[in-house]
Formats: C-alpha cells, structure tokens, sequence
C-alpha cells in the first residue's frame, strides 16, 4: 500500500514540475474549444465511426494529455462565458461574465477576490498578442460571432447576453478572421469601420470565403447561428475544418505570427437538446478541425495548440435505465444501429417537418430516421410549437417539435441524459508543442491560461496590461474636466476637455476623436454601467497635455 501511495505521490510531483517548467514560446497559439463535450460524447463519438466503418481513431487522439477541472469563481458548474474568460484571462468568473472581474460572493467563492476590482476589464491572451507582440487574431466559431466563448477571447461585459455591447467590440478589436454566425447583429457603423480599416465583410458567400486572398476578414453565414453540420448545405455553409483551414491561411500571413481560438460551438447546443446524433455529428465535424490544426502545427514546428472543453454537459451516457437487454448483452449495432439512421438532428428533421402536409408526417419522419411514428407520436407533433434558436438552453425540457423529435428519437436509442443543463465533471485536456512540453496532468482553469502566457512569450503580466489598456477614466483625466453623455442612437460617450482640446471617446470602440479629428486608440474603450466607468488606455492621457 506504501508503495502504490509513494507512486502517486511521485507521479503528482512530477506532474507538477512538467506544469511548471519552463515552456518554450511559439510564434503561434492555437486554442480550441468543444464546447461543452463531456467525455462521454468522445466515447460515443468514437463508436459512432466505428459502427459506419469509418475508423476507430479521432484526429484528437494523439494528443490526450489531462483533465481540466473548470468552474465559476463562485460555483463548480461552470458555464461558457466565465470559464472560457477564465482561460483567457487567468480570472475565475461568475456566470455572465465576459471577460471582466468578479463580483465577490461572500460563503460561495472557490477563489479569493478582490473586492475592489469588481466590473473591471480584463486584457485576455488575445489582445495581449496583438497589442505587445503585433501579432494578427482570428476567431471561427459555429454559433453567432458576439456568443459567450467567442467574446469571451475579445469583448468585456458582465451580461453575456448583451449582444448591443458585445459585437461593436469585437467588430472594433482589429479580428484579423472572424469566420462564423451573426450577420443580423452586423451594424451599419460596424461596416463602415470595416471599410476603413480594409476589413472585407463576406455575407452568406461560401465560395468568395475560400477565395480571399487578403489579410483582413469577416465571413458571416445566417442571421444568427450555423445550421448543425449534418443538417447544413454544404455548397452554402463552409464546415468547421473548412473555416479553420482558411483561417491559417489568412492569418499566417503575418510574420510575427498569430492567435487563433477555433469553438465547435453547438456540441453544447445538442446537449442542453439532449439529442445524440446532433452531439456527436457535431464533435466529429470538430475533430476534423482539430486535424486541420494540428497538421498545420507539425509542419509549421512553431505552434502551439491545446484542445479542451469549457465544461461538460446533460449527463449524456452511452446505456440507460430500461433498456430491453442487460448493459452486458448490447451489441454495437443495438447501441448505435439506430442512431446512425438519423440522417437529420431533430431542430433539422423540424425544419422538413413544418413543410409538409400532416397526412404526410409519418413517412417523412420514416425517411429521415427510420422510425415509424404512431398515431399519438404523430398528433404531439402536430399540436407542438416551433422551436426557436434564442431557446437552445430549453429545447429538453420545452414544448417545441424539437423536443418531442428528440424525445421520440431517444425512445427508440439507448442513450442516457440526467439533465438538460451544465454537469460538473473534469474534461478532457489535448495539447500539441513543437519541444514537447505539453499541458499535462489535471489543469484548472488558471493553469491553462498560465500556460498560454508562458507559450505566447509574453513578457508582461496580463495584470499590467489590464492597468495599461483598461485604466478608469477618472484615474487617467484626473485633474481635467471629463463627462459621460449618452447619445440617442451611438450609446455612451466620455468626453474629455483640457485647455484647448477636446476628446470624445465612443463607448465599445477603438477610434476616438480629438478636436474632432479621428485617431486609433491602440485598444477598445469599454464602459461600464454598473460603475459609470470608461475603461481605456492610460496613454489616453498624454492627447490632452
């Protein structure tokens, strides 16, 4: 007993000291997110391969190093807008934080805050890069672009809801790629920033995406989110492998190298829906992405890349109560026969569904799924509301005909859910470094961040570039007459006079005026209500001396 303990005890320690050594810097980072796939949608993933003869391995594989145990500063469950801002940022957060300090939770706090710091903008890896190295920044994403992990790398808020503060700051982040969802959240003050920074906006155009040839672009698909992979038009909609390929391409360009964080954003949109075959068409469609960076990392032999879930989600499991033969008995085709059927995810078969006639429902639904319906399965859907996307975290437990899909799918599978939420699991951890010094071990949520500090080669502590991009505005103009005013239709703006010259500063951008003349900030201008409080580069200061 001695033995095995002192073994673990030595395993620990040597864990520990692989976590702490010292890791060489790359020109690139690559960070990428299945959001939230537990293990168990990895498993069943594999199987699903395995049993339509497609393999048994995942691009993934490889590079299994750990575990991640996330969480909120206040909670074990973790959600995506606190975790991701944590890895992003080495700051635990509450949810609904979006890259900004925590409000303190007295009796509930995992980790020590500061009370003081509450609403403050924190710098994340992302700005980091690009305003202390010059390097170029790309996002690719499957859901809307200002959603909670994408914005999580470049906007600062504390409702991750609040899209009207989230997409003007990512819109003026100076994003090199921006390749996703979210065209209805595209302003006319947006596109013509974009126009004057040589920004090329891509509307629903596949073919015009994988043809750019510049350095500086934003692919947009759908008013809000993609389609699930295995439901989309695949000469309308690029794949995930397909975005994140071009995104290499263009980002690669700059010399100085770049950071890239690449979300398989609706594995945990299939969860929160409890449906099985939209979770794992969703994560194989992430692991060919996965391929694609990793390919690109060992030929270029200067990149990083991690792979890590910000949470898990719905308790999925691979054999349920009731199931009509012992777990032992279950063949694979008694496992996955009937999923595999499932040419659609149910919010796609929905979709067909609304466009037929009623007495034509059980043959559609036979057609797509194998299954066939009967009279009271064919009446509830019949009788259901339409699902709507805003709804995603409800699907499991609404009355939409997504739900009732599902419902009926699961039947006739032998799939498991205790939840249509967030679990609490530790997840899975991958990573990739050209000298090997990978992230092993179990993780926290701050470790990794450190390790993507100590492979960026950043020299100055993400704490000092948060006091130098994100300095109050009181602190900064102390001593010169400064107001907040809001505008009718621009939001709030800083206005700043001294002697003979006066700042205007819109909120959520990076351009400012002075003595009505536009200028580059370095950085975007952040307010606060919660603080009535800009939050902006202390430089700021030496334009009115």
């Amino acid at each position: 007993m001695k033995k095995i303990l002192l073994l673990i005890v030595s395993i620990s320690l040597l864990l520990t000291v692989i976590n702490a050594q010292k890791v060489k810097p790359t020109r690139n980072i690559i960070v990428m997110i299945p959001d939230g796939t537990s293990l168990s949608v990895l498993s069943a993933s594999r199987w699903l391969k395995t049993y339509r003869g497609e393999g048994t391995s995942l691009n993934v594989d490889p590079y299994m190093s750990g575990t991640v145990t996330t969480f909120s500063s206040n909670a074990p469950i973790g959600d995506s807008a606190p975790t991701t801002s944590c890895f992003m940022t080495g700051v635990a957060q509450q949810a609904g934080n979006v890259s900004i300090y925590p409000v303190v939770d007295p009796g509930n706090d995992l980790v020590k805050l500061n009370p003081d710091s509450a609403y403050q903008p924190l710098a994340t890896i992302l700005e980091a890069m690009q305003i202390e190295q010059g390097k170029s920044a790309g996002l690719v994403v499957t859901c809307e672009f200002p959603h909670a992990t994408p914005a999580d790398c470049s906007a600062h808020t504390y409702n991750r809801s609040n899209y009207k503060v989230i997409a003007p700051q990512m819109a003026y982040n100076h994003l090199e790629v921006m390749f996703g969802g979210g065209n209805s959240f595209v302003t006319e003050d947006m596109k013509k920033h974009f126009s004057k920074t040589g920004t090329v906006l891509i509307q629903n155009n596949k073919q015009a995406m994988m043809d750019f040839k510049g350095n500086k672009v934003w692919a947009l698909f759908g008013d809000n989110e993609l389609p699930y992979d295995i439901d989309r038009d695949t000469m309308a909609v690029p794949s995930l492998a397909q975005m994140t390929s071009k995104a290499i391409d263009v980002l690669k360009q700059n010399k100085k190298g770049f950071f890239m964080m690449v979300e398989g954003s609706k594995v945990d949109w299939a969860a929160h829906a409890n449906d099985p075959i939209a979770m794992m068409t969703e994560y194989l469609a992430f692991d060919k992405a996965v391929g694609v960076a990793m390919d690109f990392a060992r030929k270029d032999g200067n990149t990083t890349v991690i792979v890590l879930p910000d949470h898990g989600n719905s308790g999925f499991s691979i054999g349920r109560n009731g199931m009509i033969k012992s777990y032992t008995k279950m063949t694979l085709k008694d496992l996955f026969g009937s999923v595999s059927n499932y040419k659609h995810t149910a919010e796609g078969l929905e979709k067909i569904l609304l466009t037929v006639k009623p007495e034509e429902m059980k043959a559609v639904f036979k057609q797509y799924t194998g299954i066939e319906l009967t009279d009271d399965e064919t009446q509830l859907l019949l009788k259901s509301k339409n699902y709507k996307a805003e709804n995603y975290m409800e699907v499991s437990k609404s009355e939409n005909m997504t739900h009732y899909i599902t419902n009926i799918m699961n039947a006739r599978s032998t799939f498991g859910f205790t939840s249509g939420g967030h679990t609490g699991e530790e997840v899975f951890l991958a990573s990739y470094h050209p000298k090997g010094q990978n992230l092993v071990g179990n993780v926290k949520n701050k470790e990794v961040n450190s390790y993507l500090f100590k492979a960026a080669g950043l020299k100055k502590s993400l704490s000092q570039i948060t006091s130098e991009i994100y300095a109050k505005h009181a602190d900064v103009f102390a001593g010169m007459s400064f107001s907040i005013e809001q505008t009718k239709d621009a939001g709030p703006q800083l206005v700043v006079r001294n002697a003979d010259k006066t700042l205007v500063i819109p909120a959520y951008s990076s351009v400012g005026l002075l003595n009505g003349v536009s200028f580059e900030l370095g950085s975007v201008a952040v307010y606060v209500d919660k603080t009535n409080t800009f939050y902006l580069p202390k430089k700021l200061v030496d334009k009115m001396k």
